[in-house]
Formats: structure tokens, sequence, C-alpha cells
């Protein structure tokens, strides 16, 4: 995303105010995902989903967030920040309202994907008015993306929490109308604070945008539906294959196209390549433990879901803590590869542990917090690293492509490891010779914790092997 063209001369009188939208924008974002993790279990039993397509709940939202975000960026740029973020608030309170009121699996799923669809445009919108208002000064510029940073922390921590509240107190519908009202408060004020900004020339890859978000949807759907219908099935094949295909029309229209999405020139630095591959692993090993979590404390150990809430927060709390507190300390004093190494086989050995220690019988305190704890010291010290490997040495006319690619790469990431996942506790519970289904269940989400850790141990592997230090990697240029 270009911000060099549409620096303003003058500092926007408006600018803190607008900064406070911005930053509660990106809050109502972030919360977007966590909200609605603790109400699986009750959005399970209203709708009929089954154990294995509940993840869709989530995985919809995540892959058309990740899977448009580049796109939502170019059409920031070229028809004005203020108009695309309108847009997308607009989408996403449309399609939050139906999610609410959604009658069966169908609808909610479709309703969660235009959420992400409406999301993908104001995220790169809202962090580019920032960096447009805050240009002229670079100490008020740290300032105000400290306080974004925060904004997006927050809506994790808080997002957990005001979704148990709302599910058990009120229903889990709330925890998808709430974006409503809130949705009509920040397009009823962002006229008056933000500036509509110039508008950029240029063409936008529409064909490189729908041939990526396609094949993500099938190769998703292609692993999840695997696990009932078997990997020979003439869906999974036929899912599979096209997914595959179209991803790799996706990598020749960006070959040929004059102004692509994602110019693959970029990868041509090892670390941000390296950087961008680790930010995926680390989602397959992050996202779905939270997301097995959530359901192991229900529907094993049978916590309500404000219960479950408030057992999850030490999770992003202690996240944000760690990569201010510990994860830069270590990256200035060992350097970002061996912080990069330590935080993925912590989060591995975090893995092991759930693995071991979930079972019918276990208790919060032994068989969930020191673990958690473990993954979200893991998961800081192996992000902060993973992420200034895909953005640090990015050339500064790419500097916006390479914050959209690692976003991108993220939630990617994640919505094809919870698939993933999911499947592999599908098939565990599915073959289980135990009498007593919670104990089938259990087994199956064990096996997951499990693969989420050899998926950070694969991180271990190539950071070690891979990732160069600073000094290297600027020799090398």
């Amino acid at each position: 995303m270009s911000t060099g063209s549409q620096t303003l001369t003058q500092a926007d009188p408006k600018r803190w105010k607008a900064l406070a939208l911005l930053g509660f924008a990106n809050f109502m974002v972030m919360m977007d995902s966590a909200i609605i993790q603790v109400a699986l279990p009750s959005i399970k039993e209203t709708l009929g989903y089954s154990q294995e397509n509940l993840q869709w709940v989530m995985t919809a939202f995540l892959i058309f967030f990740g899977g448009l975000l580049l796109l939502g960026g170019r059409l920031s740029d070229l028809f004005g920040h203020r108009r695309i973020f309108m847009w997308g608030f607009s989408i996403l309170t449309l399609a939050s309202l139906i999610a609410g009121l959604a009658w069966d699996d169908v609808v909610l799923n479709i309703a969660r994907a235009v959420q992400g669809a409406g999301s993908a445009l104001i995220a790169p919108a809202a962090l580019s008015i920032v960096m447009i208002l805050f240009a002229a000064n670079p100490k008020e510029l740290s300032k105000a993306l400290a306080l974004w940073g925060l904004s997006g922390a927050a809506g994790g921590s808080i997002g957990i929490v005001l979704g148990g509240i709302l599910t058990e107190f009120l229903s889990w519908r709330w925890a998808l109308l709430i974006y409503v009202p809130i949705g009509i408060f920040i397009l009823l004020l962002s006229p008056g604070l933000l500036q509509k900004g110039k508008r950029m020339s240029g063409r936008i890859d529409y064909s490189g945008a729908i041939s990526v978000t396609t094949a993500l949807v099938l190769l998703v759907y292609g692993v999840a539906n695997a696990e009932h219908s078997g990997w020979g099935s003439s869906s999974t094949v036929w899912s599979l294959s096209v997914g595959a295909l179209l991803f790799i029309i996706f990598i020749i229209i960006q070959v040929m196209k004059k102004e692509p999405l994602v110019p693959l020139r970029i990868f041509k630095t090892r670390n941000l390549s390296i950087g961008n591959v680790s930010l995926v692993l680390l989602s397959i090993a992050w996202v779905p433990i939270i997301y097995f979590l959530v359901l192991y404390l229900q529907q094993v150990l049978k916590f309500a879901p404000f219960s479950a809430a408030m057992a999850l927060l030490p999770a992003p709390i202690l996240m944000a803590v760690f990569v201010v507190a510990v994860a830069g300390k270590a990256m200035e004093k060992f350097g970002l590869k061996i912080t990069m190494v330590v935080g993925f086989l912590i989060l591995s050995s975090s893995g092991l542990l759930f693995f071991l220690n979930t079972s019918v019988n276990g208790n919060y305190w032994t068989s969930v917090l020191l673990a958690l704890l473990l993954a979200a010291l893991g998961n800081a010290l192996a992000y902060l690293p993973a992420t200034t490997a895909a953005v640090s040495n990015a050339k500064p006319e790419e500097s916006g492509l390479a914050s959209g690619l690692y976003n991108t790469t993220y939630q990617i990431g994640s919505a094809l490891g919870l698939a993933i996942m999911v499947a592999i506790a599908g098939a565990t519970t599915a073959s289980s010779d135990a009498r007593d289904p919670i104990v089938a269940l259990n087994e199956g989400f064990q096996q997951a914790f499990l693969w989420s850790g050899i998926a950070a141990f694969i991180g271990v592997v190539l950071s070690f092997l891979f990732v160069r230090s600073q000094k290297q990697e600027e020799s090398n240029d």
C-alpha cells in the first residue's frame, strides 16, 4: 500500500481522534475471530453442526480475510482509503446481522465468509490512513503504530472474555450481532474524522484475487471433506485437484501480469521468504491449539462458556506481555535466528504436553494452564522474529506489500492448519475403540495437539537451517 503520494503537508488537527476511531476499528476486526471461539459448542448445538464441520465458523472468516487482504490494500490505494474503509464496515455490519440471525449452518458459514471479506477491506485501509495521518512526524508515527498494535492485541484478549459473557448470559448470536450497532457508530463518525485522501491510478488484479481465494476454499474443503468421505472419494479428489490447479494458475497470473497482486520478485529476499513460511507454520501450530482447547474445556471438562473464556484469557494477555517484555530483548541479545528457534521449540513442547495431559479426568491447573503458558511464550518468541524477517528486509517501495503479505500468510496458514488438524482429530475419533464417546472425542483432540507440536517442530528445523542474521542478509543483497 503506497502512502508516499498521499502524505499530508500539514498535520491533521483531528489525527488523534481519527486514530482512536481507527484503533477501535482494528480492535473490532481482531476481535472477530476471538469472540466467536468460546461460542462454538453453543453454535454446534443450536444449528446442528457436526464436530468436523464446526471449524467452518472460523475457517470461512479466515480464508476470505486472508485471501482478500492484498486486494483490499490495492483497492484502498486506488479508490481512496476512507471509501474502502467505509465499504468494508458496511459489508461487515450487514454480514454480522445475517450471521447473528442465521437459521442454519450454511447461512452462518456464508455470512462469516462475507465478514472476512469486509474485514479484508477494513484492515489495510485503516492502517494506510494511520500511516498518512502521522507521516510528517516520525515520533508521532511510532506512538500511533504502538497504539495500533495494542488495539489489535486488546481485541484478541477482550474478545475471548466478551464472547464468553455474551454466550453464557445472553446467546451466542450476540457475539455476532454486537457488530451491528458498533459498525453503524463507526460509519457515522468516519466522514467527520477521516479525510478522503487521494486516489491513485493503476490496475487491479481481480483474476489473481479470485483464483487464490477460490483455490484456498477448495483446498480447505477437500481436507475437511476427506475426514468423512475419504481421501479417495471423488468429491475430495476433485476439490483438492481443482484447488491445486487454481493455485498454479494464480502463480502464472502473477508472473504474467504487469501489476500483479503479489510480485513474485519479493521472495528473492531469503529471510522474507522464510519469515512468511514460519508464520504459516506458527499459525498451523497456534490456532488449532486454542480451537481445540475451547472444545476440550467445554465438551470434555464441561466448563461453562464464561468459565472457558476466563480459562483461556491468560494466553492472549501473556502473549502480548511476552512479545513486549521478552521477545524483543531476546532478539537484541541472541539475534533473530536463535530467538525464533527457541520460540518454535517451546511451542512444540507445549503441543506435546497437551497431548500427554489432556485426559477426560484432567483438570485446568494440571492439564491446561502450564502448557498454555508455554504455548504463549513460545508463540511470542517465534512470532516477533518471524514477523521481523517477513518485513524488515523488504525494499522501501515494497514495504506495504510485505506487510500485507505477512498478514495474508498468517491468516491462510490458520485456515489450512485448522482444516488439517480437524481432519486428524475427526479421523482419530472415528477410528477409536473407546466405548465412551467423550473418550473417543478426547483422543481426537490429543492427536490434534500432537500434530500442532509437530508443525512447530518443523518450524524449529526450517528456522535453524535457513534464517540468516541481519548482517548476513544485508551482505547478500
